[in-house]
Protein backbone atom coordinates (compact mmCIF):
# COMPACT_ATOMS: atom_id res chain seq x y z
CA UNK A 1 0.00 0.00 0.00
CA UNK A 2 2.70 2.47 0.88
CA UNK A 3 4.45 1.90 -2.14
CA UNK A 4 1.35 2.84 -4.17
CA UNK A 5 0.39 5.59 -2.28
CA UNK A 6 4.60 6.74 -3.14
CA UNK A 7 3.93 6.13 -6.76
CA UNK A 8 0.79 7.99 -7.59
CA UNK A 9 2.73 11.05 -5.31
CA UNK A 10 5.51 10.85 -7.41
CA UNK A 11 3.11 10.68 -10.44
CA UNK A 12 1.52 13.82 -9.38
CA UNK A 13 4.18 15.80 -8.52
CA UNK A 14 5.64 14.98 -11.51
CA UNK A 15 2.81 15.87 -13.40
CA UNK A 16 2.96 19.48 -11.48
CA UNK A 17 6.35 20.02 -12.64
CA UNK A 18 5.83 19.07 -16.02
CA UNK A 19 2.55 21.34 -16.80
CA UNK A 20 4.47 24.46 -14.99
CA UNK A 21 7.38 23.64 -17.37
CA UNK A 22 4.79 23.04 -20.54
CA UNK A 23 3.37 26.71 -18.97
CA UNK A 24 6.62 28.41 -18.83
CA UNK A 25 7.11 27.19 -22.26
CA UNK A 26 4.12 28.68 -23.93
CA UNK A 27 4.13 31.90 -22.37
CA UNK A 28 5.92 34.22 -24.82
CA UNK A 29 8.82 35.66 -24.17
CA UNK A 30 9.38 39.18 -25.26
CA UNK A 31 12.60 40.81 -26.26
CA UNK A 32 12.32 43.82 -23.43
CA UNK A 33 15.17 46.59 -25.99
CA UNK A 34 12.36 45.55 -28.62
CA UNK A 35 9.92 47.16 -26.64
CA UNK A 36 11.79 49.68 -25.26
CA UNK A 37 12.77 51.14 -29.00
CA UNK A 38 9.18 51.02 -29.69
CA UNK A 39 8.09 52.41 -27.19
CA UNK A 40 10.32 55.72 -27.25
CA UNK A 41 9.70 55.78 -31.13
CA UNK A 42 6.33 56.21 -30.72
CA UNK A 43 3.78 58.75 -29.88
CA UNK A 44 2.74 56.52 -26.95
CA UNK A 45 6.29 57.43 -25.18
CA UNK A 46 6.73 60.03 -22.69
CA UNK A 47 7.41 62.78 -24.67
CA UNK A 48 5.44 61.84 -27.55
CA UNK A 49 7.43 61.35 -30.27
CA UNK A 50 10.65 60.20 -30.56
CA UNK A 51 13.20 62.34 -29.52
CA UNK A 52 16.40 60.89 -30.42
CA UNK A 53 15.69 61.28 -33.91
CA UNK A 54 13.81 64.57 -33.77
CA UNK A 55 14.91 66.88 -30.74
CA UNK A 56 18.34 65.58 -30.04
CA UNK A 57 20.56 67.03 -28.90
CA UNK A 58 18.42 69.43 -26.31
CA UNK A 59 21.18 72.14 -25.86
CA UNK A 60 21.01 75.46 -24.28
CA UNK A 61 23.39 78.55 -24.16
CA UNK A 62 24.88 80.30 -21.18
CA UNK A 63 23.79 83.62 -22.64
CA UNK A 64 20.12 82.19 -22.82
CA UNK A 65 20.85 80.72 -19.65
CA UNK A 66 21.47 83.91 -17.99
CA UNK A 67 18.77 85.74 -19.67
CA UNK A 68 15.92 83.54 -18.34
CA UNK A 69 17.22 83.59 -14.93
CA UNK A 70 17.21 86.88 -14.99
CA UNK A 71 13.21 86.92 -14.84
CA UNK A 72 13.02 83.41 -12.80
CA UNK A 73 12.15 81.41 -16.42
CA UNK A 74 14.90 78.50 -15.49
CA UNK A 75 15.51 76.04 -13.16
CA UNK A 76 18.64 75.10 -13.11
CA UNK A 77 20.63 71.99 -12.04
CA UNK A 78 24.44 72.08 -11.17
CA UNK A 79 25.66 68.01 -11.53
CA UNK A 80 29.05 68.97 -10.62
CA UNK A 81 31.04 68.21 -7.37
CA UNK A 82 29.39 69.97 -4.15
CA UNK A 83 33.02 70.67 -3.63
CA UNK A 84 33.55 72.54 -7.14
CA UNK A 85 29.63 73.75 -7.06
CA UNK A 86 30.83 75.83 -3.25
CA UNK A 87 33.49 77.45 -5.48
CA UNK A 88 31.57 78.91 -7.80
CA UNK A 89 28.11 78.76 -9.23
CA UNK A 90 25.33 79.98 -11.55
CA UNK A 91 22.94 82.12 -9.27
CA UNK A 92 19.63 80.15 -8.26
CA UNK A 93 21.65 76.97 -9.37
CA UNK A 94 20.77 73.75 -7.13
CA UNK A 95 23.31 71.18 -6.66
CA UNK A 96 21.95 67.76 -7.00
CA UNK A 97 24.11 64.53 -7.52
CA UNK A 98 24.27 62.76 -10.65
CA UNK A 99 22.51 59.93 -9.50
CA UNK A 100 19.23 62.05 -7.83
CA UNK A 101 18.56 64.12 -10.70
CA UNK A 102 15.44 61.76 -11.28
CA UNK A 103 13.77 61.71 -8.10
CA UNK A 104 14.65 65.53 -7.88
CA UNK A 105 12.88 66.42 -10.64
CA UNK A 106 10.19 64.81 -9.66
CA UNK A 107 9.87 66.80 -6.76
CA UNK A 108 9.97 70.47 -8.65
CA UNK A 109 7.49 72.08 -9.47
CA UNK A 110 8.20 73.30 -13.14
CA UNK A 111 4.84 74.92 -14.20
CA UNK A 112 6.58 78.52 -13.26
CA UNK A 113 9.82 77.64 -16.22
CA UNK A 114 10.23 77.59 -19.65
CA UNK A 115 13.35 75.56 -19.57
CA UNK A 116 15.35 73.13 -17.02
CA UNK A 117 19.22 73.83 -17.49
CA UNK A 118 21.61 70.93 -16.48
CA UNK A 119 25.11 72.21 -15.95
CA UNK A 120 28.60 70.46 -15.69
CA UNK A 121 32.46 71.67 -16.24
CA UNK A 122 32.35 70.87 -20.12
CA UNK A 123 28.25 70.15 -21.14
CA UNK A 124 29.18 66.49 -21.37
CA UNK A 125 27.82 64.89 -18.19
CA UNK A 126 24.96 67.08 -18.41
CA UNK A 127 24.57 66.26 -22.03
CA UNK A 128 24.44 62.25 -21.33
CA UNK A 129 21.81 63.45 -18.58
CA UNK A 130 19.63 65.44 -20.40
CA UNK A 131 18.85 62.93 -22.53
CA UNK A 132 17.48 60.47 -19.81
CA UNK A 133 15.55 62.89 -18.19
CA UNK A 134 14.13 63.82 -21.81
CA UNK A 135 13.06 60.22 -22.89
CA UNK A 136 11.32 59.94 -19.70
CA UNK A 137 9.00 62.72 -20.38
CA UNK A 138 10.77 66.08 -19.26
CA UNK A 139 10.58 68.13 -22.58
CA UNK A 140 11.91 71.30 -20.77
CA UNK A 141 15.43 69.82 -20.05
CA UNK A 142 18.45 71.43 -21.41
CA UNK A 143 22.14 70.68 -21.24
CA UNK A 144 24.19 74.38 -20.88
CA UNK A 145 26.50 74.32 -24.03
CA UNK A 146 29.95 73.99 -23.22
CA UNK A 147 28.91 73.32 -19.35
CA UNK A 148 30.38 76.26 -17.10
CA UNK A 149 33.43 76.49 -18.91
CA UNK A 150 31.56 79.27 -20.83
CA UNK A 151 30.27 81.02 -17.65
CA UNK A 152 33.60 82.45 -16.51
CA UNK A 153 36.89 81.35 -17.70
CA UNK A 154 37.34 80.54 -13.86
CA UNK A 155 35.87 77.11 -14.80
CA UNK A 156 36.97 76.66 -18.37
CA UNK A 157 38.26 73.11 -18.55
CA UNK A 158 37.54 73.36 -22.19
CA UNK A 159 40.80 75.17 -23.71
CA UNK A 160 43.26 72.82 -22.09
CA UNK A 161 41.43 69.68 -24.19
CA UNK A 162 41.83 71.31 -27.35
CA UNK A 163 44.31 69.28 -29.29
CA UNK A 164 45.32 67.78 -32.71
CA UNK A 165 46.86 65.01 -31.81
CA UNK A 166 45.55 62.60 -33.78
CA UNK A 167 45.37 64.56 -37.28
CA UNK A 168 47.65 62.72 -39.55
CA UNK A 169 45.59 59.37 -38.88
CA UNK A 170 42.16 60.54 -39.69
CA UNK A 171 40.96 59.55 -43.07
CA UNK A 172 38.60 59.82 -45.67
CA UNK A 173 38.42 56.13 -46.63
CA UNK A 174 34.69 54.75 -45.84
CA UNK A 175 33.44 51.85 -43.98
CA UNK A 176 30.30 50.43 -44.42
CA UNK A 177 28.12 49.75 -41.93
CA UNK A 178 27.73 46.17 -40.00
CA UNK A 179 24.58 43.60 -41.96
CA UNK A 180 21.45 43.97 -40.14
CA UNK A 181 21.57 42.08 -36.74
CA UNK A 182 19.35 41.57 -33.75
CA UNK A 183 18.67 44.32 -30.84
CA UNK A 184 20.88 44.03 -27.19
CA UNK A 185 18.89 41.35 -24.65
CA UNK A 186 17.72 43.10 -21.83
CA UNK A 187 16.41 41.38 -18.45
CA UNK A 188 14.60 43.68 -16.04
CA UNK A 189 12.05 41.40 -16.07
CA UNK A 190 9.63 44.14 -16.95
CA UNK A 191 7.02 43.82 -19.81
CA UNK A 192 6.02 47.23 -20.59
CA UNK A 193 7.70 49.80 -22.47
CA UNK A 194 7.28 52.41 -19.75
CA UNK A 195 8.55 49.73 -16.97
CA UNK A 196 11.39 48.85 -18.81
CA UNK A 197 12.83 52.08 -19.11
CA UNK A 198 12.05 53.08 -15.77
CA UNK A 199 13.79 49.63 -14.65
CA UNK A 200 17.23 50.76 -17.60
CA UNK A 201 17.04 54.62 -16.19
CA UNK A 202 17.54 53.32 -12.51
CA UNK A 203 20.32 51.58 -13.67
CA UNK A 204 21.81 54.10 -15.24
CA UNK A 205 21.64 56.77 -12.75
CA UNK A 206 23.26 54.46 -10.33
CA UNK A 207 26.61 53.98 -12.74
CA UNK A 208 26.93 57.67 -13.49
CA UNK A 209 29.07 59.02 -16.47
CA UNK A 210 32.20 57.67 -16.06
CA UNK A 211 31.28 53.76 -17.78
CA UNK A 212 29.45 56.10 -20.50
CA UNK A 213 32.70 57.88 -21.62
CA UNK A 214 36.06 56.90 -23.31
CA UNK A 215 39.33 58.72 -24.17
CA UNK A 216 40.43 59.25 -27.76
CA UNK A 217 44.00 57.86 -26.69
CA UNK A 218 42.34 54.55 -25.11
CA UNK A 219 40.36 54.63 -28.66
CA UNK A 220 43.62 55.37 -30.88
CA UNK A 221 45.11 52.72 -28.39
CA UNK A 222 43.62 50.04 -30.06
CA UNK A 223 41.06 51.04 -33.06
CA UNK A 224 40.13 47.07 -33.77
CA UNK A 225 38.36 46.80 -30.09
CA UNK A 226 35.75 49.29 -31.02
CA UNK A 227 33.14 49.89 -33.51
CA UNK A 228 33.02 53.28 -33.92
CA UNK A 229 29.93 55.55 -34.77
CA UNK A 230 30.91 58.87 -36.37
CA UNK A 231 27.90 61.30 -36.03
CA UNK A 232 27.33 63.64 -38.03
CA UNK A 233 26.86 64.99 -41.28
CA UNK A 234 28.09 62.68 -44.55
CA UNK A 235 29.77 65.34 -45.92
CA UNK A 236 32.43 66.31 -42.75
CA UNK A 237 32.68 62.32 -42.73
CA UNK A 238 35.25 62.69 -46.11
CA UNK A 239 36.44 66.35 -45.63
CA UNK A 240 38.27 66.91 -42.71
CA UNK A 241 38.33 62.75 -42.66
CA UNK A 242 37.27 60.57 -39.91
CA UNK A 243 38.80 58.25 -37.50
CA UNK A 244 40.15 54.88 -39.13
CA UNK A 245 37.42 51.92 -39.17
CA UNK A 246 34.79 54.76 -38.12
CA UNK A 247 31.05 53.99 -39.70
CA UNK A 248 29.01 57.26 -40.11
CA UNK A 249 26.07 58.00 -38.80
CA UNK A 250 23.42 61.11 -40.05
CA UNK A 251 21.94 62.60 -36.73
CA UNK A 252 18.13 62.47 -36.62
CA UNK A 253 17.99 60.21 -39.81
CA UNK A 254 19.88 56.37 -38.60
CA UNK A 255 19.33 55.94 -35.24
CA UNK A 256 15.49 53.90 -35.47
CA UNK A 257 14.48 50.21 -36.07
CA UNK A 258 13.39 51.48 -39.56
CA UNK A 259 16.78 52.55 -40.65
CA UNK A 260 20.35 51.56 -39.05
CA UNK A 261 19.77 50.63 -35.39
CA UNK A 262 20.18 47.21 -35.90
CA UNK A 263 23.76 47.18 -37.57
CA UNK A 264 25.01 48.41 -34.21
CA UNK A 265 26.93 45.09 -32.75
CA UNK A 266 25.79 44.24 -29.57
CA UNK A 267 28.75 41.89 -28.85
CA UNK A 268 31.20 45.07 -29.13
CA UNK A 269 31.68 48.00 -27.74
CA UNK A 270 30.03 51.19 -29.45
CA UNK A 271 32.28 54.10 -29.31
CA UNK A 272 30.42 57.49 -30.86
CA UNK A 273 31.77 60.88 -31.67
CA UNK A 274 30.91 63.89 -32.54
CA UNK A 275 32.51 67.45 -33.07
CA UNK A 276 32.08 67.83 -28.89
CA UNK A 277 31.56 65.05 -27.20
CA UNK A 278 27.66 66.74 -26.18
CA UNK A 279 26.03 65.29 -28.14
CA UNK A 280 27.17 62.01 -28.55
CA UNK A 281 26.66 61.78 -24.80
CA UNK A 282 23.09 62.21 -25.37
CA UNK A 283 22.83 59.90 -28.23
CA UNK A 284 25.50 57.17 -25.57
CA UNK A 285 22.37 57.21 -22.75
CA UNK A 286 20.05 56.59 -25.47
CA UNK A 287 21.96 53.23 -26.30
CA UNK A 288 22.70 52.15 -23.25
CA UNK A 289 18.80 52.25 -22.15
CA UNK A 290 18.32 50.14 -24.91
CA UNK A 291 21.23 47.68 -23.58
CA UNK A 292 24.44 48.57 -25.73
CA UNK A 293 27.55 49.34 -24.61
CA UNK A 294 27.78 52.92 -25.80
CA UNK A 295 30.27 55.24 -24.62
CA UNK A 296 30.71 58.44 -25.60
CA UNK A 297 34.23 60.21 -26.86
CA UNK A 298 35.36 62.91 -24.67
CA UNK A 299 35.74 65.78 -26.22
CA UNK A 300 34.56 65.27 -29.51
CA UNK A 301 37.14 65.88 -32.42
CA UNK A 302 37.83 69.28 -30.66
CA UNK A 303 40.48 67.05 -28.86
CA UNK A 304 41.28 65.10 -32.01
CA UNK A 305 41.79 67.56 -34.74
CA UNK A 306 41.37 71.24 -33.60
CA UNK A 307 42.94 72.98 -36.65
CA UNK A 308 41.38 70.98 -39.58
CA UNK A 309 37.87 71.58 -37.51
CA UNK A 310 38.58 75.45 -37.94
CA UNK A 311 39.96 75.39 -41.38
CA UNK A 312 37.25 73.19 -42.67
CA UNK A 313 34.46 75.57 -41.13
CA UNK A 314 30.79 74.21 -40.54
CA UNK A 315 31.69 72.77 -37.51
CA UNK A 316 31.33 73.59 -33.62
CA UNK A 317 34.46 74.08 -32.30
CA UNK A 318 35.05 75.79 -28.67
CA UNK A 319 37.53 79.45 -28.40
CA UNK A 320 38.46 82.14 -26.38
CA UNK A 321 34.57 83.68 -27.55
CA UNK A 322 32.94 80.94 -26.28
CA UNK A 323 33.69 82.11 -22.64
CA UNK A 324 31.18 84.74 -21.72
CA UNK A 325 32.77 86.46 -18.34
CA UNK A 326 29.40 85.99 -16.20
CA UNK A 327 29.42 86.57 -13.24
CA UNK A 328 28.89 83.66 -10.09
CA UNK A 329 28.43 82.98 -6.32
CA UNK A 330 30.04 80.83 -3.73
CA UNK A 331 29.18 78.62 -0.75
CA UNK A 332 26.36 76.33 -1.12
Amino acid sequence: MKTTKLLLYSTLVGSLIFASCKKDEDEPQINESQVLVEYLESANSPLGKDYVNSDMPAIISATDVKTLNETGQVYIIDIRSATDFAAGHIANAHNVAFGDILTHIKGVDLTPYTKVAIVCYTGQTAGYAASMLRVMGYDKVYSMKWGMSSWNVTFNKWTSNLSNTYASQFTSTATDKNAMGSLPTLSTGKTTGQEILEARLTTLLAEGFDPAKITSATVFGNLSNYYIVNYWPANHYAAPGHIPGAVQYTPKETMKLVADLKTLPTDKTIVVYCYTGQTSAHLAAYLRLLGYDAKSLLFGTNGMIYDNMVTTGGMTVFSESQIMGYDFVTGK
